[in-house]
């Protein structure tokens, strides 16, 4: 029989005995911290409280029927068909939007929930956008079933929709700046009442001073009974489900003070009344949480923004091409053949293909490029991104959630709700750190009753309680997360793997492939090398016309270099008897200024047959192709091929040597040229001619070697490699089955955002570590000043909340580019 945990609910795993004595009986629990604040609440008298919260728990163990029913009807076909993403089998992903979160805590409840759910594969929630992605298993679990888990904990989950998500952030926003208003006005006026006590407190009648307390008390209660109530509610939650939050020590804080303040006021103590201190802690602390909630937002804005693409409305033509009468339709009825117009200054509501039109498309905000790109009948255009030329008629090929842009939000979503080592160290940290806290509270309030009574005691321990909880530990990992990962999706850069960012910051070698990557992928004609007598534009013209009936890589680079020099046109000269020699050339009888001979282009041996030996200038050392072209007079040019590098390699590689990395080339290619490339580059090692496996064992062989390893890569032989990677990073015109296997996507082809891309992850490492240093030294040096009376609740309340600033405002320092690091494309 499984066991489950006598303080938090939760299975006891197999190989934890950990037991605590209640009621002369043992109880089991899942773990140290549980044990350790099960044992505290036990000793300190409280032990009422398991009983209470048992008898309240199987009282309202279900919602009312009415929301029952409600939630049922999200099971239906026809309402997850806007929503809901059908996968392999039975699986099923959908995107919710949450209500309710206060804190770093609530992500760590929900995902407990939602992962301890029979059938749930999968959940990644998104603390700065408040989303949560769930996959799970249609046959074992029904989506209602996970609406009402995550209702049962205490919050509310909806299917996600932007417009909605923003109105509910716009109401939420409004709602605390009310809250935070009344906090600040009660807070004046209690001190209106306080300050004479304060300046004349030995002089003022006794009548009086019963005034200015009763004063104070009326003035306290708006920021009370109404700017504190979501402490309260999170304190509420943290019982439900039996587990230590943020708002668990502030709540209790408030009503233990304000408890004291009421029994000093009716028993005439004339002291110990807190009241102004009460209105100063709740306005402090809905400040900080005020101003960190839009510093959350604007960390996790870039992901908001790429949701907001795409437009709820589009020009929808039925009938075409017979009729092109458009008419208003919802984006979400669209189906896949359905035909679109879009006018200049629209965003494109799909993934689709143009029919008719011509027209200029700005991708800036999916890639970066700041350049629009030209679009025409035949061309692929890609939801999100804004015609900004002329009409386009588009005919749908892929909406909603198979869009592309709706794949870059899912990535990010995933990048967003990871949690990389050093945040699940912190998060265990911060649980342990919450329940000795409650237990050090304990004897503190012990001691100094004894030493200077129950009021003192009390306002200590209410200090102590407020001032370290570790808020700002648990925001030190997603708010530097979300920032970092906004700003490099904004360049076009997405990060999709588990740990990724953390990873990069602490990569050693970088090993990229060759076609596709660190060149384009097609061959070009760098130089045309004169053997004779003819001169160049001839021998480009003459070049051009023997290879204008082939389709071969080489044919393609010489009519290139044809056009681009300008050559004589092809009727100029004209050909008879061509003959095409595979694997060896092509010649013909050619007609050149009125002059008739036999041409031959292609190889050294195959060219000499026609035009004798090959002459000492001939005899070139060239790591890339070499093509030949003569005539009965003899070799007349040679013509150096090379498959090309991209613009902007040559500075990307400096870069990355400059930040200490180690660079390599793997390449099925030919030894010469791949040698050539890597001496031309700079590069550390290269291999030629390696197969999968070979490339596969090269990155081992480095991980061996205690190296941290970055693969570049495009094509579906890299995919191997790339998985065995501690990072992969895959060229966005790659083979698919790289980049779904990608733990970074470059959504444009500049390569030139690589060594940003680390320098950015370094800078996270580094931030993240500063903000766990911070909070843990911010921690250490409170704890003896509140234990020790030096800090009243007031204090508390202000080191808290600016504690947890001081870590956001770190982390949003992420949101800064660099002048060199300014790119042209950037989000709308």
């Amino acid at each position: 029989m499984k066991k489950t945990c006598f303080h938090c609910g939760l299975d006891v795993p197999d190989n934890i005995s950990l037991t605590v004595v209640y009621e002369n009986e043992p109880r089991d629990t899942c773990c140290a911290g549980c044990q350790a604040v099960a044992q505290g609440i036990i000793d300190a008298g409280l032990g009422n409280y398991y009983k209470q919260r048992t008898a309240d728990a199987e009282k309202a163990a279900l919602p009312p029927q009415e929301i029952l029913d409600r939630l049922k009807l999200y099971d239906l076909p026809e309402v997850q068909a806007g929503f809901v993403e059908a996968g392999s089998g039975e699986e099923r992903e959908a995107v919710l939007m949450l209500e309710g979160i206060t804190c770093a805590a609530c992500v760590w409840l929900i995902e407990q929930q939602l992962l301890r759910t029979a059938g749930v594969l999968r959940a990644d929630l998104n603390y700065s956008t408040r989303r949560v992605r769930v996959l799970w298993d249609n046959s074992r679990v029904l989506l209602s079933d996970i609406l009402l888990r995550i209702q049962k904990s205490g919050y509310s989950a909806v299917p996600y929709d932007a417009h909605k998500m923003e109105e509910q952030v716009q109401a939420e926003r409004k709602q605390s700046l009310i809250r935070l208003a009344v906090a600040g006005l009660s807070m004046m006026q209690t001190m209106m009442f306080a300050v004479p006590e304060y300046l004349y407190g030995n002089e003022i009648e006794p009548v009086y001073l019963n005034v200015l307390h009763w004063g104070s008390f009326l003035m306290v209660l708006p920021a009370m009974l109404y700017s504190a109530v979501p402490f309260y509610r999170g304190m509420w939650r943290d019982l439900k489900n039996r587990r230590t939050g943020m708002d668990t020590p502030v709540a209790v804080a408030l009503i233990l003070t304000f408890s004291a303040g009421v029994y000093s006021l009716l028993s005439g103590a004339g002291q110990g009344m807190y009241f102004e201190s009460i209105a100063m802690f709740v306005f402090f602390l809905l400040g900080g949480r005020y101003m960190e909630q839009i510093a959350r937002r604007k960390a996790g804005d870039a992901a908001e923004r790429l949701v907001k693409l795409v437009p709820a409305f589009c020009h929808k033509l039925g009938g075409y091409p017979d009729s092109e009468t458009a008419e208003e339709a919802a984006v979400v009825q669209l189906r896949p053949g359905d035909v679109v117009a879009v006018y200049p200054g629209e965003v494109i509501p799909v993934d689709g293909t143009v029919l008719a039109g011509e027209s200029e498309v700005n991708e800036a905000m999916l890639t970066g490029e700041s350049l629009p790109l030209p679009k025409q009948a035949g061309s692929a255009v890609v939801a999100g991104t804004l015609n900004t030329s002329g009409p386009l008629v588009i005919r749908t090929d892929q909406v909603g959630g198979g869009t592309r842009l709706a794949h870059i939000v899912k990535l990010l979503d995933r990048a967003l709700a990871q949690k990389p080592r050093l945040a699940e160290l912190a998060d265990k940290y911060a649980a342990f750190f919450l329940s000795r806290l409650l237990l050090l509270a304990v004897p503190v309030f012990v001691g100094w009753t004894i030493y200077a009574g129950p009021m003192q005691a009390l306002w200590i321990t209410v200090s102590l309680l407020v001032i370290t909880c570790p808020c700002a530990l648990s925001l030190a990992t997603p708010t530097a997360l979300a920032a970092s990962t906004g700003v490099l999706a904004s360049d076009g850069i997405l990060i999709s793997g588990s740990g990724s960012l953390e990873t990069l910051a602490q990569i050693d070698d970088v090993v990229f492939d060759k076609t596709g990557t660190l060149t384009r992928g097609t061959l070009s004609v760098i130089e045309a090398r004169p053997l004779g007598r003819l001169n160049s534009r001839l021998a480009a013209a003459v070049a051009g016309v023997l290879e204008a009936q082939s389709e071969h890589p080489v044919a393609k680079a010489i009519l290139d270099y044809a056009e681009r020099s300008g050559a004589e046109r092809q009727h100029e000269i004209r050909a008879e008897q061509r003959a095409n020699h595979v694997g060896s050339g092509v010649s013909a009888r050619l007609t050149v200024n009125g002059e008739t001979q036999i041409w031959a282009l292609g190889k050294a041996d195959f060219v000499a047959g026609i035009s004798g030996n090959l002459p000492e200038a001939g005899m070139i050392e060239h790591g890339g192709g070499l093509v030949y072209l003569g005539n009965q007079q003899g070799f007349q040019t040679a013509f150096l091929l090379a498959d090309e590098t991209k613009a902007g390699i040559a500075d990307m590689l400096a870069e990355l040597k400059a930040q200490g990395v180690r660079l390599h080339l793997l390449s099925g290619d030919r030894s010469p040229a791949v040698e050539n490339l890597a001496r031309s580059l700079g590069l550390d090692s290269y291999r030629a001619e390696a197969s999968p496996e070979d490339k596969l064992a090269y990155v081992e062989t480095l991980q061996r070697q205690q190296r941290k390893v970055l693969m570049v890569g495009d094509g579906i032989n890299d995919a191997p490699v790339l998985a065995q990677a501690d990072v992969s990073v895959a060229v966005s015109g790659g083979a698919d089955v790289a980049r779904e296997g990608a733990d970074v996507i470059l959504l444009n082809e500049d390569m030139r955002v690589l060594p940003k891309t680390i320098r950015q992850a370094r800078r996270t490492r580094s931030v993240i570590r500063q903000n766990l240093i911070w909070a843990s030294v911010y921690n250490l040096i409170v704890v003896p000043l509140a234990v020790c009376g030096y800090v009243t609740p007031w204090v508390a309340a202000l080191g808290m909340s600016l504690s947890s600033l001081v870590v956001v405002a770190n982390a949003l320092r992420l949101l800064k580019k660099r002048p060199s690091e300014n790119m042209a494309g950037n989000l709308p």
